[in-house]
Parts: C-alpha cells; sequence; structure tokens
C-alpha cells in the first residue's frame, strides 16, 4: 500500500505538501497540487476516511517513537511518558522503529497522516528530520538522542561523564586494559559514551587505543561478537565498559563462553540497570539512568508545548548513577 511518502516522492516535494493538498488546503500552489493529485492517482494512494474525520476534531494523541521496544530502558521512558499523558486526557500511540531510519520515517509519515497532537522521539541517527511534522505545527520532543537540528525540546543523561565516571570506577577497582564496546557511530548516546571512556582514560593518565574499542549495533549479538573479537586479541583487555544492557547480554555471553568470570577476570560495567542485573552472578554494576523521569519531563514538556507553541526550546539534561556490584570487584 503507497504512504505519503512515497506520494511526495512521486511528485518531488515534502510529505508536508502531500498532507496540505489532500486535506484541501488552499496555500499550495496549483501546479504542485496538480503534481500531488496525479501521484496519488497514479499510485492509488487511499487516505484512511476514518482518521480524516478524526483529524477534523482536536487529536488527543501522542506518538512516542521509541528505538528498540525490547529494551527496558525505552520501555521505562514509554512508562514515563503515559502516565503524564493519561493523566493529562491524552493517549499513547508507541512505534518501535528498531533504530531503522527507513522504518522511522514512516512512523513520522504516520504521525503527519493522523495529526497526532505532538511526538516524542529518540532519533536513530543525525538524518532523523522532522520538518514535516513542524511544517504542520505537530510539536516534537526529542528523548534521550538529540535531534541533529534543534527542533523543539530535548531530554537527555549526560551520557559523556557518566561513562567517564564509570572508566575510572573500573581504575580505581584494579584494571589496567579497559575495553569499551559501544554502539553505532553517528549515534549520539552511543559518541558520547566512547568519549567518556576516552575522558576516563585520560583523567587516569592512561593511554586510549583503537585496539580496545569496538562499535557494534545496540543488539546482543553484535555485542557478542565485538567481544569475541577483542578477546582474540594476543593482549586481551581485562575490563570492559559496555554501552547498554542488550549489549552487556552479549558481551556476557561472550565471556561465559571464553570460561572468563566478571569481576574476578574480566571487570564489567555496562549503561542501564535491568531487571536482570543484580541477578546474574556475579550482579552486574551498571551505570543507572532515570529511564521513568525521562518519559515524565518528556512528556510534560510536550503538553506544554502543545499548550504554548511560542515556548523557546529548552534542553533537560538529567544524571545518571554508578551502582557498584560484584562484576567491578576482583575480590
Amino acid at each position: 500500500m503507497a504512504t505519503i511518502s512515497d506520494v511526495a516522492a512521486r511528485a518531488g516535494v515534502s510529505p508536508a505538501t502531500v498532507s496540505r493538498v489532500l486535506n484541501g488546503k488552499s496555500t499550495v500552489d496549483p501546479g504542485l497540487a496538480e503534481r500531488v493529485v496525479a501521484a496519488a492517482r497514479e499510485l492509488d494512494y487511499r487516505p484512511n476516511a476514518f482518521a480524516r474525520n478524526l483529524r477534523r476534531q482536536a487529536s488527543t494523541v501522542l506518538a512516542l517513537i521509541i528505538a528498540d521496544v525490547e529494551n527496558p530502558f525505552f520501555t521505562a521512558i514509554a512508562r514515563g511518558v503515559e502516565d503524564v499523558a493519561q493523566a493529562s486526557g491524552y493517549s499513547v500511540v508507541l512505534c518501535n522503529a528498531d533504530d531503522d531510519p527507513a522504518k522511522e520515517r514512516r512512523y513520522v509519515d504516520v504521525a503527519l497522516a493522523e495529526r497526532a497532537a505532538g511526538v516524542i522521539i529518540s532519533p536513530a541517527g543525525v538524518q532523523t528530520d522532522v520538518g514535516a511534522l513542524l511544517e504542520q505545527s505537530i510539536p516534537v520532543v526529542a528523548v534521550d538522542r538529540p535531534l541533529a537540528a534543534p527542533a523543539g525540546d530535548t531530554v537527555l543523561v549526560d551520557t559523556r561523564l557518566a561513562a567517564r565516571q564509570a572508566t575510572l570506577h573500573l581504575v580505581e577497582a584494579g584494571y589496567h586494559r579497559i575495553a569499551c564496546v559501544t554502539g553505532p557511530s553517528g549515534v549520539r548516546t552511543a559518541d558520547d559514551r566512547l568519549a567518556g571512556y576516552r575522558d576516563g582514560l585520560r583523567a587516569a593518565k592512561r593511554r586510549s587505543s583503537a585496539a580496545l574499542v569496538r562499535r557494534a549495533d545496540y543488539r546482543a549479538a553484535g555485542a557478542q561478537r565485538a567481544t569475541r573479537d577483542l578477546f582474540d586479541r594476543p593482549e586481551r583487555p581485562d575490563a570492559l565498559l559496555v554501552a547498554n544492557n542488550a549489549m552487556a547480554i552479549g558481551a556476557l555471553q561472550a565471556l561465559a563462553e571464553l570460561g572468563l568470570r566478571p569481576g574476578t577476570e574480566v571487570g564489567v560495567v555496562s549503561f542501564d540497570d535491568a531487571p536482570w542485573a543484580p541477578l546474574v552472578v556475579p550482579s552486574l554494576t551498571v551505570v543507572s539512568q532515570p529511564a521513568y523521569e525521562m518519559g515524565m519531563v518528556a512528556a510534560q514538556l510536550l503538553l506544554a508545548r502543545i499548550a504554548d507553541g511560542s515556548r523557546e526550546p529548552t534542553t533537560t539534561t538529567l544524571s545518571a548513577q554508578l551502582i557498584e556490584r560484584d562484576s567491578s570487584r576482583r575480590g
């Protein structure tokens, strides 16, 4: 089935222009409007009539576009968003983008076509574009990761500082060759955690080595391969800083396959305090991020912007907390 983006691509216009034409707005150049109508006819594009009727009324639906619905960090954000939204009479539609820019674009198109009251998004990368939403006066709040071009309010955690502190913790615990397994290049959280790791090594007067850094997608399988690759080297690391809890599963799997015990033989610190982190043996030292609070703050900011779109954009930066457990203790 053709989407509004398909029509826009065929007509050579933006999705926002397609939306204006198909909703009968008279502000579009007649030549452009004719191209849009022709493209929609050629692609057999059929707008949802029921949704059209709903859009004639004030929407009370918020779209939440997150990177990974299976990650407890993002589900905690979602819970914070929903609790605030429900208390204010709004409903939340959860969209799982899987850190896939194409899938993310489709969900942005859905929010545009269904005329959501507002959108909260954890951007997949620097290519994330919410311009069509803003053209239609649909407010946007970025959570966990900023948009490349500021487009509204932003809610972040200072993960660079947190990664620095985690690296220094491993140094102070007596580990010497500390490696970092982080996420894809261009994803702000992955880049910030790598930068913080290097900050920590510099603060400890340790040399940073590219040989001790691996990037992978934010999934267990990628981190498992990255960890195995690190330990296939003649000079193995004796500690790991891992960029999120899904990656931590893969890293721990790789260590188990190699017969290495976290803490005693390899120090491990991971971002995010997943429910299982204190239950594994040895228990996992983590950088705990206030995910639920992030969701609440993002929803509060979005509702405030819905009420007053003239507000100046803000950036709220929250703090993370290092929780020391057995995986970073040599004894």
